[in-house]
């Protein structure tokens, strides 16, 4: 039984459904980094393609064949799974020999590029990621996606965290309730991490489906905060008052008041206030259906900025199912 919330969709429900990531190659992702490497520093650079691999895995070998402790690997963000995914990953190696790290090529990861930089590559430094996602076995009225497809590339999605934040079945919530609570000691700092942005993200989703609910999708109301690109923001939330006013802040005061004591724990926990958009816009959005090995195909290619979700995209146009599979490397069950 699953602990999520259903979220409601801005667009009308199409009844379309679909298989998504039946294939690695039906998902595919391209970091867009924040700046490139120069050539000269102390740091190693890799533009890695992985293929089904988790991201800490493939860190994890790296600092091995560098002989460095896998905190000194860096790179700007966990990439998905189930996918054929290309980013950038440093290597903090200041002295020595570098090794050829395209000895590591499998079948899992590639090594594109091997250069150097002066800056070690850390979580957050990217401007976002360039989707091109393969949707299989489509069964759709085509001009009620097509429809959606439209006014998601005039208006954007709501910037909902994905399912995967929330871990399997939304089990990262409860553990976030149960350790903010005091009911469970967490020692491990990656699961801590991990739990309190889970029990985050759910208040920010609530309040972006209460302005749903509400008849406030695409709308402004007395009070909103803006971000720098003119985005109607909600909280992410964290010690300090909300900054919002009138309708604006009884809606937040409103959700934050159904989850006092989460939000109350994650204000102990340390965590600063802060705000993120409700509406993802997805750049360059495109779209083709194609005749697949089994029926109709869906290709979507858009871009996000980084921390954005493409099944935000997706739940606005169909629902979807993925194979059943099982974890390869440990850690992958908290990717």
């Amino acid at each position: 039984m699953s602990l999520l919330p259903e979220w409601p969709l801005a667009y009308p429900a199409t009844g379309a459904h679909g298989v998504l990531k039946q294939h690695n190659e039906d998902f595919r992702v391209d970091e867009l980094p924040l700046q490139m490497p120069s050539g000269e520093g102390e740091h190693v650079w890799l533009h890695i393609e992985k293929n089904g691999a988790n991201t800490g895995w493939v860190a994890k070998r790296l600092a091995e064949l560098a002989g460095v402790k896998e905190m000194d690997v860096g790179y700007a963000g966990m990439k998905d799974r189930n996918a054929i995914t290309r980013q950038w990953f440093s290597i903090y190696m200041p002295k020595g020999t570098t090794p050829d790290f395209a000895q590591l090529n499998d079948e899992e990861m590639t090594v594109l590029t091997q250069t150097r930089h002066s800056k070690k590559l850390r979580r957050g430094d990217l401007l976002g990621n360039r989707f091109t996602l393969t949707l299989r076995n489509v069964a759709a009225e085509q001009a009620s996606v097509d429809a959606n497809l439209q006014q998601i590339r005039e208006h954007g999605v709501p910037n909902y965290f994905g399912e995967q934040r929330f871990g399997h079945g939304g089990n990262n919530i409860e553990s976030g309730r149960a350790m903010l609570a005091g009911e469970i000691r967490v020692r491990n700092s990656n699961k801590k991490g991990i739990y309190l942005s889970a029990v985050r993200s759910l208040i920010f989703n609530n309040v972006i489906a209460a302005r749903i609910r509400q008849g406030l999708w695409g709308k402004s109301i007395a009070g909103d905060l803006t971000d720098d690109m003119g985005q109607v923001t909600a909280p992410m939330w964290g010690r300090g008052r909300l900054a919002t006013t009138d309708d604006a802040l009884a809606l937040e005061q409103s959700v934050s008041g159904e989850h006092a004591d989460l939000c109350d724990g994650l204000e102990h926990a340390g965590l600063k206030q802060e705000r993120r958009a409700v509406a993802a816009v997805p750049d360059n959005l495109r779209w083709e259906w194609q005749q697949g090995e089994s029926g109709t195909d869906l290709v979507l290619t858009f871009s996000l900025p980084a921390g954005y979700y493409a099944t935000s995209v997706i739940r606005e146009i169909m629902t979807t199912e993925e194979p059943e599979r099982k974890f390869v490397h440990e850690a992958d069950a908290v990717e």
